[in-house]
This record gives C-alpha cells, sequence and structure tokens, in this order.
C-alpha cells in the first residue's frame, strides 16, 4: 500500500492526467455524431438528421461536463469525487428528463433519432473511454 500523500505527489507532478483523455473521447463523438446525422437523415429526413446528431452531442456535453466537474473535485481533495459525481448526475439527469419531455410534447418527428443518438453517443464514448484505459493509459501507468 502506499504510503499517505503519495497518490497526491505523483498527481501534482502530472497535473493533466485526469484530463489527458478527453480530446480523444470528443474526438469519437464528432465522428459518431456526423454518421448519426447521415444515419438520421435516411431514416428521417432533416429532423432525424439533426436529432441523432443533437443525441450524440448531448452525450459528449453531459460526460465532458462531468469529467471536467470530477476532475476539478479530485485536484482539490479526492474526498469530494462521490458528492460532485452524484450532484452533477443528479442535476444532468433532471435536466435530460426534463428536455425530453418538453421536446415529447412538441411531436417532433426528430425525437427518436435524438433518442437514438443520445444512445449511440453513449456507446460510442464508453467504448472509446475504455480503449483509452487499455491501451494508452495502460502504456503511461508504471508496473
Amino acid at each position: 500500500m502506499a504510503e499517505p500523500g503519495t497518490r497526491a505527489a505523483e498527481a501534482a507532478a502530472d497535473r493533466g492526467w485526469r484530463l489527458r483523455h478527453l480530446p480523444v473521447l470528443v474526438i469519437a463523438s464528432v465522428l459518431m455524431a456526423a454518421v448519426a446525422a447521415v444515419a438520421g437523415g435516411l431514416a428521417r429526413g432533416a429532423d432525424g438528421a439533426l436529432g441523432a446528431a443533437a443525441g450524440v452531442a448531448v452525450t459528449a456535453v453531459s460526460y465532458t461536463v462531468t469529467t471536467v466537474v470530477l476532475a476539478w473535485a479530485d485536484a482539490r481533495d479526492p474526498q469530494l469525487v462521490l458528492p460532485f459525481g452524484v450532484g452533477v448526475y443528479i442535476a444532468k439527469m433532471t435536466l435530460l428528463g426534463g428536455v425530453m419531455v418538453l421536446v415529447a410534447s412538441t411531436g417532433w418527428p426528430g425525437l427518436v433519432p435524438f433518442a437514438l443518438g443520445i444512445a449511440a453517443g453513449v456507446v460510442v464514448w464508453t467504448g472509446v473511454h475504455i480503449w483509452w484505459l487499455a491501451t494508452v493509459h495502460a502504456r503511461r501507468v508504471p508496473r
């Protein structure tokens, strides 16, 4: 087991480690948004293209906000990660639920592609994040 303060000293020596993966994940999300826009456009026209791309964008923004907030909390005190993580999660799900209810009440034809875009964004973000941790990050961690 590491001595107390060892993790903090290592983290201080490499300040960017908490956000180093973010550009790769954002690029993957932008590419997925383009693919989703094409698929949504073929399935439901302009509304489908907009809805699918917006769904992926909502996921990317949501995960980016979480990443930045958790990185900030961890840099201050690792014990802040759980309360800030739960707080951000509750705020995001409340906001997303409210947006989905409002959009559903309009009868917009892009709602289903929007929901599918959210799902696709989650799959891509999670998959690329797993790839990052298993390959790129694993090579950086001393063993």
